[in-house]
């Protein structure tokens, strides 16, 4: 099975290092990363509109920074929330933060469509740990 990925930061750096780390997890992904959760959420709603696409460009994982300029993560997951497809709902997403702030924490735990709370940077047992969700496992 092929899982894509979404990866949502404004740091470069940490987009590179979690890229590799799924990279590196030896499991057939593709991999769209995005500096801005605006843009991000612009390409889901093409992919909402486009009622002929195939599930190929849908992610399966979103791994969401919560402290971005313009849009946070949480006012990505509320336009995430608006998309009206079924293709959308079967996404898990994760909020992927260096914050430990226990507000935020509580405030993922209530978000309907975030599925959990990553402390930066994602690791091979994070990793692991999603791939778990899909009943994948990692070759060595």
């Amino acid at each position: 099975m092929k899982l894509n990925f979404m990866l949502i930061d404004d740091n470069n750096i940490d987009l590179f290092i979690n890229q590799k780390i799924i990279e590196n997890s030896k499991i057939l992904s593709n991999i769209r990363a995005f500096t801005s959760a605006n843009s991000a959420v612009k390409y889901l709603k093409g992919l909402e509109e486009n009622t002929g696409i195939n599930n190929i460009n849908i992610p399966d994982v979103i791994f969401l920074d919560i402290n971005m300029p313009e849009m946070s993560g949480f006012k990505f997951i509320r336009e995430f929330n608006k998309l009206k497809t079924e293709k959308m709902k079967s996404i898990k997403i994760y909020m992927l933060s260096s914050s430990t702030y226990f507000k935020d924490v509580q405030k993922v735990k209530q978000e309907e469509n975030c599925i959990g709370y990553i402390v930066k940077p994602l690791t091979k047992e994070t990793i692991h740990n999603v791939l778990s969700e899909f009943n994948i496992t990692q070759t060595a």
